[in-house]
């Protein structure tokens, strides 16, 4: 998910892990359902939301 929040393409992030982009695709799905989440930037606001420090030990 930090490549896509770089802004990474689809068909950059596969060739820069040696993936097919389906691949890709699949596992940006199920992230973004983990996350409950449903668009890029969504995740982009999720990131600027999330604060370490709330973090237990």
């Amino acid at each position: 998910m930090e490549l896509i929040a770089r802004g990474n393409t689809v068909a950059r992030i596969a060739e820069d892990l040696v993936v097919s982009e389906n691949t890709i695709r699949t596992h940006s799905k199920r992230i973004y359902t983990k996350l409950d989440i449903h668009k890029k930037q969504e995740l982009l606001d999720l990131i600027d939301s999330f604060d370490p420090s709330e973090l237990g030990d």
